[in-house]
């Protein structure tokens, strides 16, 4: 049973600014710390690469809040929400802490796709009720 559907569509333009504006900072903010690491190396081989996948990770964060019904409020927090790939490539949400726990006894469980052109990365997030 669906629980929730987010989708959210953001101007890499404007993670390009913030990059800009607040330096490295703003990746802290937004990515975990396994997320940081393929930023970086990302965005030292290919800056704009490293943009864009900020911004996919940036959109699909927001995906996920909305799909949810929270928001960025806790436990939902930038942080303890991952993107990660698959070994086939497919996007997958890996949570932690407090929203690792929410989302777990809410027996809930959730699909992500994302998709970037020129300037605008663009995430879907269906979460489903797992049955009892």
């Amino acid at each position: 049973m669906i629980y929730g559907i987010g989708t959210d569509i953001c101007d890499v333009r404007r993670i390009r600014a913030s990059l800009e504006r607040h330096g490295d900072r703003f990746a802290e903010k937004v990515l975990s710390d396994a997320e940081l690491l393929t930023w970086r190396k990302r965005g030292t081989r290919w800056p704009e690469r490293g943009v864009r996948y900020l911004a996919t990770r940036f959109s699909a964060k927001e995906a996920f809040s909305k799909a949810i019904g929270m928001g960025m409020r806790m436990p939902m927090t930038w942080r303890s929400c991952e993107i990660v790939n698959l070994p086939s490539g497919q996007p997958s949400i890996v949570l932690h802490a407090a929203l690792k726990t929410w989302f777990e006894a809410q027996g809930l469980t959730a699909h992500v796709t994302v998709t970037d052109e020129t300037d605008y990365a663009a995430s879907f997030v269906v979460v489903e009720r797992l049955p009892a």
